[in-house]
């Protein structure tokens, strides 16, 4: 709670991207795998000093990305307080802006006043957060199929941007989403996963 009083530290490290930008080039020299943000979506004037005020993960990890060339880029986002035609397309950019070091850090946050933020009533209990994220997963990684790695040609003197035949259209409609086009961002020519509790999410298992 005290720590941003220490004299050395920097008191507004969560919103200082120089400090941040510094953070991240040490630790790629230090050949660490990774650099994790943590996220929440409720605060109180009791909350931990740098959850007040604080970077959006995804937003900070694309700013990373441009002085980045090895270290993973790990970002939380909740299945609970977010779409996945969005969420696909925001990670599908920080793969290509990162040359294929995006992680996707999955929750589906636990505090209940996180309801409160998004025009709802009542915060999704324990079994049904699960229900909706396992969907969540299975449409996100759908929607990163809607471009085979070759779809496209870019073949300027044929005028053939792309291949339809290597398009495909989700069509999905389950318990909590329906989404039926392809996504509009191709891959990036790496194998971008969720990650849930430091694991590829195949199957989903997070504790939050």
């Amino acid at each position: 709670m005290s720590a941003w009083r220490h004299p050395d530290a920097v008191a507004d490290a969560s919103i200082n991207v120089r400090f941040v930008q510094q953070l991240a080039r040490e630790a790629e020299a230090a050949k660490f795998d990774l650099l994790f943000v943590a996220d929440g979506l409720h605060i109180t004037a009791k909350s931990i000093p740098h959850f007040l005020n604080r970077f959006e993960p995804l937003t900070l990890l694309s700013a990373l990305a441009s002085i980045t060339g090895r270290i993973g880029l790990v970002g939380t986002l909740s299945t609970s307080y977010s779409d996945p035609f969005t969420v696909a397309r925001q990670f599908s950019s920080l793969d290509h802006l990162s040359d294929g070091h995006a992680g996707w850090n999955v929750v589906t946050s636990p505090l209940g006043g996180s309801a409160k933020n998004f025009s709802r009533d009542n915060h999704p209990e324990h079994t049904l957060r699960y229900r909706i994220a396992s969907e969540f997963l299975s449409v996100t990684k759908g929607l990163w199929d809607s471009w085979e790695d070759d779809a496209f040609v870019r073949d300027k003197a044929r005028g053939v941007f792309f291949d339809p035949d290597k398009l495909h259209a989700l069509n999905h409609s389950g318990e909590f989403f329906s989404v039926a086009r392809p996504l509009n961002i191709g891959p990036s020519g790496h194998m971008l996963h969720p990650i849930v509790n430091g694991r590829p999410a195949c199957n989903f298992c997070s504790s939050s």
